[in-house]
This record gives structure tokens, sequence and C-alpha cells, in this order.
């Protein structure tokens, strides 16, 4: 997961391959309290790891329920519908609302001393149709802070069951979800019967909801979308083991991507058209737009189609979260797309509407926006020279309002026919149901080599250049390669597959560098999975590489490895001829230095404290030494970059030396954060 500041996504030209999603949430954190509400053990399978799953585990820890994570394996031992503790409980419910309202349902049914909070954020979002509904059953419910909102505490229940339960159905399907889940627990002598007031929004939500009541043995009659009862003497039965399907609202970003982006197209493991969740029908609306989807079991299949995608006016309340890709795919279409019935898009992580308009906007785009519509007028799909002209796509900082769904939509923005970047802010906030989005992204995208950023931070030994590129590559969120390092992994890997360091065995040496899997993270070096920081970092390891890095053949092998670490979405490269030689069309280049008094003393304090002894003058003599060496070099000299920016970091702590790079790297790019 990137937990940088942000990140910068460069101009994206195709995507092909397959992915493979993360379990649903809505799924996850249902399955995770009709388990902890059985009587026995369930081992769920497939678990969404996420911030809302992380707290709904949390919450279930606190009242007694055994837990046992092991990967997306998770065992839950359950309460049998009585709670083990009974002593005052605070549970902290983040922002996730497929755990706060659900719980608080459970909760306020069985009784006890408890307080649930969350972010600010989640004590914005409306939950006082639930709370009414609850103490229509008799609930105790208290609001700690502005009434029909979180904070909540809960108290002792005196529950009466014999009149239908009323509950609105028009701004959160949750309130229903809640209370389908909680009232089996209070069914034991008669039917309890809902009445939802108004339109039910987000049916298909409420289908999860009662597909997966009835797989732990709660059979729900519904009667069309406005009544619902609840069996007398139901109990809640462990299915033992169970499934959690893969994310249907996040298939819908990479159904985007299919039909949006040039390529062989984008296969998705995991979900198919048969999944018990309505988000799944997004396909049907990309398919309108032009997209081209075929299914199995299990797994889609999206290639481009018609393009630019077709406009299109949609009532989207049966696909609430994944409607919100549509509003970016809608400025790849050949006219203005309106999504209508979106309502509940306001009480969401953020005001959805608000800020999916305000950032289509910041991308050029003409919307129009109403209480409960959104229409979104396309951008230009051909190429463009004149970025001065209006109407065609701009550099944008898309600030995500600490929601994953608008991070991972405004993702999409990068294929933009004028091959323009985006700036996602925050790219953390995706944890909430996909931690590993970008990664999956950047794993079947594709962008031409002149467009993927490098950084070249080259210098002479000692220089510092290592941990600098290491901070400024974290800072980022970029790839990292030590180039130096290439050559002791090198001659550690051929003497671990038994070859000399000798010109005979030059060929097959240069084999074995052409594809080390070799990787690097901050201070430690990883050839396969094994770290080998230690091993390389040795007096007779650097003898060792200066024997490889004279044979032309591992040489050239080693520049094509170089190249190779090139991936999106950049890279920060450090050495003696990264901008010189190895990316000479690098946007930013860097020549770090520093006096030889000053990179003697770093030297030294670092030799001390491993136990080396030594003394400051034979290190200044040595590095005078190697500088001499490596500056008249025949190959590829140590030398400055002609375009080169100098940096001399004789005076400035590490943080100054990062902020600085950034600083110059933040001058060269199109758009400003905000």
């Amino acid at each position: 997961m990137f937990s940088t500041a942000f990140l910068d996504l460069p101009a994206l030209q195709g995507a092909s391959g397959t992915v493979t999603l993360p379990g649903s949430k809505s799924i996850s954190n249902r399955v995770l309290l009709l388990s902890a509400l059985c009587q026995g053990t369930t081992v769920v399978h497939d678990l969404l790891d996420s911030d809302d799953t992380r707290v709904m585990l949390a919450a279930l820890r606190q009242l007694g329920c055994g837990v046992d994570v092991q990967g997306t394996t998770v065992t839950i031992t359950g309460l049998g519908g009585q709670l083990k503790h009974h002593d005052a409980i605070e549970f902290f419910m983040g922002n996730a609302g497929t755990a706060m309202r659900p719980l608080t349902a459970a909760l306020a049914v069985l009784g006890g001393d408890f307080t649930l909070k969350g972010v600010p954020r989640m004590h914005e979002r409306p939950i006082g149709d639930l709370v009414d509904a609850l103490r229509l059953l008799g609930c105790s419910i208290d609001y700690l802070g502005n009434d029909g909102f979180p904070p909540l505490h809960i108290g002792q229940p005196s529950l009466k069951v014999d009149a239908p339960i009323q509950v609105r159905g028009d701004v959160s399907s949750q309130f229903l979800t809640a209370l389908l889940m909680a009232l089996p627990l209070a069914a034991k002598t008669q039917d309890i019967v809902i009445d939802v007031v108004g339109e039910l929004i987000s049916k298909p939500y409420i289908d999860i909801t009662l597909n997966l009541l009835a797989r732990y043995g709660i059979a729900v009659k519904r009667d069309g979308w406005q009544r619902f009862t609840i069996p007398q003497g139901c109990r809640y039965q462990s299915p033992s083991t169970i499934h959690v399907e893969a994310d249907a609202s996040s298939a819908s970003y990479f159904i985007a991507l299919g039909a949006i982006a040039e390529g062989e197209g984008i296969r998705i493991q995991g979900v198919g058209a048969d999944s018990i969740q309505g988000d799944i029908r997004f396909m049907d609306a990309a398919s309108q737009m032009g997209a081209h989807i075929t299914s199995g079991p299990n797994w889609l299949e999206i290639k481009r189609g018609a393009w630019p995608l077709k406009a299109i006016e949609l009532d989207c309340n049966h696909i609430p979260d994944a409607a919100m890709t549509l509003a970016v795919m809608a400025l790849y279409a050949d006219g203005p797309t309106t999504l209508r019935n979106i309502a509940s898009w306001r009480v969401k992580e953020t005001d959805r509407i608000v800020a999916m308009a305000a950032e289509c906007r910041k991308l050029g785009a003409t919307v129009e926006e109403g209480q409960d519509w959104l229409r979104v007028h396309p951008l230009p799909n051909g190429q463009h020279v004149n970025p001065s002209v209006q109407g065609q796509w701009q550099a944008a900082s898309i600030h995500t309002y600490d929601d994953h769904r608008v991070a991972m939509c405004f993702s999409l923005a990068a294929f933009n026919a004028d091959q323009i970047p985006v700036r996602i802010e925050d790219p953390k906030c995706v944890a909430k149901t996909f931690p590993d989005y970008f990664e999956a992204l950047f794993s079947v995208a594709h962008a031409s080599a002149q467009d993927i950023p490098v950084i070249c931070i080259d210098g002479p030994t000692a220089s510092g250049k290592g941990t600098l590129a290491s901070r400024v590559a974290q800072a980022l969120g970029y790839h990292y390669l030590d180039s130096g390092a290439l050559y002791r992994v090198t001659a550690y890997a051929a003497l671990q597959a038994g070859l000399a360091l000798e010109t005979a065995h030059e060929a097959r040496i240069a084999d074995l560098a052409r594809t080390l899997p070799v990787r690097f993270d901050g201070d430690t070096v990883w050839l396969g999975d094994a770290d080998v920081s230690d091993a390389i970092r040795t007096e007779e390891a650097g003898m060792n590489a200066s024997k490889v890095s004279v044979l032309p053949g591992v040489r050239t092998a080693l520049v094509d490895l170089q190249l190779s670490f090139q991936r999106l979405p950049g890279l920060l490269a450090d050495g003696r001829d990264m901008g010189t030689v190895i990316f000479p069309q690098a946007p930013l280049k860097v020549f770090l230095t520093a006096s030889a008094a000053q990179r003697a003393e770093r030297r030294h304090k670092q030799l001390i404290s491993k136990g080396i002894s030594t003394t400051l003058d034979s290190l200044r003599a040595d590095l005078e030494a190697r500088d001499a060496r490596d500056s008249s070099r025949s190959v590829a000299p140590l030398k400055p970059a002609q375009d080169a920016l100098l940096l001399d970091n004789s005076s400035l702590s590490i943080e100054a030396s990062v902020d600085q790079v950034l600083n110059w790297w933040q001058s060269k790019q199109p758009f400003q954060r905000g």
C-alpha cells in the first residue's frame, strides 16, 4: 500500500493482464458479525483485509469472540447470541458504516453498557432512522453528540416485538440490513415484522443480506421491498465454512479500465456475472457505454469496444457505490452522461456528489449537479497540443476526502488522450476496501518509458547518495535502484552458483546478471526471498564487485537490468553514471557531493559503529584516490550530467537534502497540491 502524502500517476497508455480482487467489504463485515452471533466456530475464507474489517474484528474481540486470523482465512468462535462481557465497553468504529450500523443494532438488542464512536466523518453520517426503529423495539440508545448521529451510548432494552418495526429506506439500506441481522436475536416467541417507509434504495445490498442470512439459518420472508418477516423461533446456525466473494464494487474500476484503455483487455479473477452482489450490475452499465464483456464462473474479461464511449443516462439506485466509476468513464464519452437517483452519495464517506463534481472540474470537465443527480460532460479524446485551449484535459491534484472510492475512480483519468499526469492525494485512503489497489493497477497498466519518471542521484563514494535516494523514493512511492549494489549482488550470486569471478565464466555470469531477482527496500537488499544486505557489504564483497565490473559482458547485462527498474509509478536511481549513461533523459538529475573531509568523517563513524578500526586520515586518502580513479576511468567516468543540479550536502542534514530534492522535483510537475 502507498502511504505517501500523494501519488503521481504518469500518463498511462494502455492496460492488459489479470487482476485478482480482494474480498467484498459488504460480505466480509456481514459474515464476521453473523459468525459472531452463532454458536460454535465458523471458518471464513478469502476475507477482505482492510480498515473496515479490522474495525469489525477489533469489536468482536472486545465482545469476547474467539478470533484467529491466518492471512485471508479467519476463524470466528461465536457468542451463541449471548454476550460474555457485561462491563462498559467503548468501540471505535473508524469510518466503517458496514460495521457501525449492524453492530449498533445487534448490541442494542442484546443490551449492555456500550459506547460507539468513530472518526469525525462518522459523526456526520446519519444513523437517526436506525435509532428510531430500535427505540420503537424498546432498545435504549442515547446520542452523545448531535441528535441523529454517532457517537452513541447503548443500555439495556425492554423489547417489544408485537407491532411492526418501521424504518426509512430512502437514506441508507444499511439501516434495514442492521435490523435484519439483529432481530433474529429477539424473535424467540413470535414473528417480527419490519416495514420499510418510503422507497428502499440500494435493493441489491439487501439481497446480499438476505442471501447471507439464509446461509446462517435465517429464512426471512420478503413481501416486495416494503415488508420483511423474521420467523418465530429462528436462530443463527454456523455454516461451518464460508467463502467471501471478491468485491464487485472494486471490480468496477477494472471493468472501466478494460473499457477505456488500449490493449488486449483485462481479466478479473474472483467474481463473475452470477455474483450475489448488486454492484456486479455495473457491467451492464459499462456494456451500455461500449465495453465488450464476457464472463464465466468467478471471472470477467473486458475489452475496449466503442470508442469514444457512449454517453448514457442511468438510474443508479441499484449500483450506488459502483456508479461513481461511471462519472469518470463519462469523461471519455461522446456526449454528456447523467447519473440519477444517487442521493445516497451525500451520506457516504463524504458528500460524493460534491466531491465527484469538484474533482471532474479540476480535470477540465463541465459538470452539473442536483440533489440526487450528476451530469458529466466529456473531455476531448484526441491529441491536442495547446494546453491553453478550454475543454482539454488539465493536470489535476485530486483531493480524495478520505474516501477510498474517489481515489480509485480518478486513477482512471491518467489514461487521458492529452497524456496529462494525475496526482492522487492521500492514496492510503484506499485501505478501507482495497489496500493494494494501486499495485494492482500498475501490474496491468502500460506507459511509455519517456512517461515513467526517473530521478537520478549520482555522486562520489560516501556522499550519502544511497540514503538520500532511498528516502526520496519512499516519499514519492517510487521504486529504488542502488546501482552500485548490483555489482556486489552479481558477484555474490555468481559465487553462490559456483562460478569463479573470471573471464572464463563471463557469459554465464552475464546471463545470471541479466535476470537477477534483486530489489531494494530502503537499506535492505533482497535477492529473491533472501536478505543479502550484510553479505554484500563486506570488504570482500567490494573486492568481488570490482572483479565482475571489469567483465564487459556483465556490464552490458547489468545495464539492461538497471533499465528494467524503470517501472510505474517511477524510479529513484543512485550511482555514478545514472544520469550520464543509464537514464540520460531523466527529467531530474542530481549530482550529490560533499568535501572529502566530511565524507571521511561520515565513513569513520559508520565503520566505528560496526567495530571496524580505522583512522580519518587513511579514509580521506582512500576517498580522494577513489574519486580520482572514478573520474578518470574510460567507461562511464564519474562526472555530473550537463543538466544535473549540484547539491553539496557537507553542511546539510539528511532531511534538508531530501526536502531540497523533493522541492526540485515538485517544481517540474504541472500541478500544485490543493
